[in-house]
Formats: structure tokens, sequence, C-alpha cells
């Protein structure tokens, strides 16, 4: 069984609450947590409990996955929706060439 990497849970939860320009404190507040408990959380100081990440992803306004990716066995659909995100902006000769990369990286990955 994985290790939970608190660390990168709080080091997410970070980014994200950055991304979107607000405190520790103005996230505690939504979240109902102690602001000292975010700063222990972000840290990695202390275990996160299911409960309070569930607050701070709908704070965030993120998935639970989102922030415990690294933690999970399987991120296959965390890859997919990272892919996802990155074409989402792409032409289709832009499409086109990067399925025609990734076809010829997946062959030699294999090989």
């Amino acid at each position: 069984m994985k290790e939970i990497d608190y660390k990168a849970i709080g080091a997410r939860i970070k980014y994200y609450r950055n991304q979107r320009n607000i405190t520790q404190a103005q996230l505690a507040e939504k979240s109902s947590v102690e602001p000292s408990n975010i700063s222990h959380i972000e840290r990695g100081a202390t275990k996160v409990s299911l409960p309070t990440l569930f607050k701070i992803a709908n704070s965030l306004e993120v998935s639970l996955d989102d922030l415990v990716y690294d933690s999970l066995k399987k991120t296959q659909h965390i890859s997919n929706k990272e892919l996802n995100h990155i074409l989402s902006d792409c032409n289709d000769k832009e499409l086109k060439a990067i399925i025609e990369m990734v076809k010829s990286t997946k062959s030699i990955l294999r090989k």
C-alpha cells in the first residue's frame, strides 16, 4: 500500500490557493478550518483528515484527486484529465501534429 504524501498534498493546496489569489486566512474561513491548521497542512506538518480535505477541496473548487493524486495507486484518470486540459485550446492542425508525436513516442517507448 502506498503511503500518503502529506507534503505533496499540502503543496498542491498551496498551489491552488495561490492560483485563486486567496490567503491562508481566507481559505481557513471558507473551509471552516483554523488558519494555523491551513499553514500546518500546506507545510505537510500535520496529517489532514478526509473531512477537512473535502472542505478545502470544495473551497478551492477542485476535486479531491486534484489534491491527492500522488498518493493514489492508479493515476490514469488524472493523466487523461491533464491531457484534456493541455489539448483543450489546440486547433485541428495542432491536434493532428500532437497525435502523431504521441504515437511515435509511444512506439519508441514500447521498443
